[in-house]
């Protein structure tokens, strides 16, 4: 099993998003990825930083970590300017970058700044398209589509990806897994849905799976209730898994034999980076 660090780019300076990330590469992730929303869902109150931009910072300041977004928003941007971004932090990390996306989760995304599509039927069709889209242009060919969303004439770009950029797409509905079956390197499970995992699964294709889950990690002599207490604060009802290393050792292992390759680490002390060295030591170690 491989972990990437989930780390919202929300209520950190660039610093401390650099901090944690360092010390996750140190301490054994795989990979590092942000969220993609216009406004922090729950939190509107809050300062968040955008997704690429904070990806190209995070992978200036790594050196092996792969980094992406569990997801990109499709609606936020065209896809001939998503092919583009995708390609430029694919080179500039050296092939570090993955392309998480998804079709929308957040209502207020969408009413709030008048982003559109804004039923989720057409946000899903509209995703088709970009995927599409993409696959053309990152091809290197000349790109004519009519489509219901986008369309191009005599499009093409270059230069071309590194080598092929890896896509994660999440969810569980049947149309959504259709392109994940199409589309996906990952199918990303969402945690309140790994109920669904085993039932799920061949819809997915050949796509690897990956799941979040929200972490509250008690150091050893460390206080269960007050860190418990954190987690609640942090979570509510998002079902986080609260243990010691050597429990969220066993927590994962049981999730690698579900068939989970990929785990997205959301911690409720905002990955400080102690916390970071330790679950590498106790629990990353222990999982390979």
């Amino acid at each position: 099993m491989e972990f990437h660090l989930f780390l919202p780019q929300m209520r950190l300076s660039f610093e401390r998003l650099v901090a944690s990330a360092r010390a996750a590469e140190a301490a054994g992730f795989r990979g590092v990825a942000g969220m993609d929303h216009l406004t922090p869902p729950g939190a509107q109150q809050h300062a968040m930083y955008e997704a690429t931009v904070t990806n190209a910072w995070i992978a200036a300041h790594t050196q092996r970590l792969v980094v992406g977004s569990l997801v990109l928003c499709d609606a936020f941007r065209h896809p001939a300017v998503l092919a583009r971004e995708a390609v430029s932090l694919d080179h500039a990390s050296g092939g570090r970058f993955e392309l998480g996306i998804g079709w929308g989760s957040w209502a207020e995304d969408f009413t709030r700044f008048g982003v559109g599509p804004a039923e989720p039927p057409a946000r899903v069709r509209r995703l088709r398209e970009t995927l599409e889209v993409l696959r053309a242009l990152w091809s290197g060919e000349t790109v004519d589509y009519d489509g219901e969303f986008h369309r191009l004439k005599g499009a093409a770009q270059a230069p071309g990806p590194l080598a092929a950029i890896p896509v994660v797409i999440g969810g569980t509905g049947p149309k959504t897994l259709a392109l994940v079956r199409e589309f996906a390197d990952w199918w990303n499970v969402p945690v309140h849905h790994l109920d669904k995992l085993e039932q799920a699964r061949p819809q997915a294709g050949g796509a690897r799976v990956s799941a979040q889950q929200m972490v509250a990690y008690v150091p050893g002599g460390g206080d269960r209730a007050a860190v418990t207490e954190l987690a609640a604060r942090r979570f509510g009802a998002m079902r986080p898994v609260i243990g010691t290393g050597p429990e969220l050792a066993e927590h994962f292992t049981r999730l690698g034999e579900r068939g989970v390759e990929r785990v997205y680490t959301w911690f409720c002390d905002f990955a400080a980076p102690d916390t970071l060295s330790a679950f590498g030591a106790e629990v990353i170690s222990r999982c390979r």
